[in-house]
């Protein structure tokens, strides 16, 4: 499993900060590994390896990750559902690093993906996919950091 590969190149200190994030919700390990081994399935079958890349498909994958991480941490409370999406995703921002105009974008994309999070809370899963296509086929092309800012409700792709 990549999850388990990628965790085994962190140093101390990326281990320790990744630590701090799961031992306030220690419920919430596995039903974050869960939910980020089908968003990684979900964008494979969707989008093949273009999902890797940093167009379209990535923002798919982005914006799936952070609803699917939302809804494992739901129970009455959208905003700490959707706070701990951020935690992990960012976390895993600091902790894989990009260079500065795909981390923007990536931390873009996990941020409208929780936007999205409660307009999709009632959806299958066939129809989350829908959904997010759908969004992500609109995405904007950005080519500076700066061009997020025009794009605060819209997935945007490199």
């Amino acid at each position: 499993m990549k999850i388990w590969s990628r965790l085994k190149k962190l140093s101390i200190k990326q281990l320790l900060n990744l630590g701090v994030v799961f031992i306030q919700r220690p419920l919430l390990i596995r039903p974050t590994l869960k939910a980020t081994s089908k968003t990684m399935s979900i964008s494979q079958k969707e989008f093949g390896s273009a999902q890797h890349k940093n167009g379209k498909p990535n923002a798919f994958r982005h914006a799936l990750w952070n609803i699917l991480l939302a809804k494992v941490a739901y129970t009455k409370n959208e905003t700490a559902a959707t706070d701990w999406a951020e935690q992990v995703t960012t976390l895993h921002e600091k902790l894989a690093p990009n260079a500065p105009l795909e981390t923007v974008m990536d931390l873009h994309n996990n941020m409208v993906g929780r936007q999205f999070f409660s307009e999709t809370l009632d959806l299958s899963e066939k129809e989350l996919i829908q959904f997010l296509k759908e969004k992500s086929s609109l995405a904007k092309q950005i080519t500076k950091v700066e061009d997020v800012e025009r794009y605060p409700n819209e997935l945007v792709y490199i």
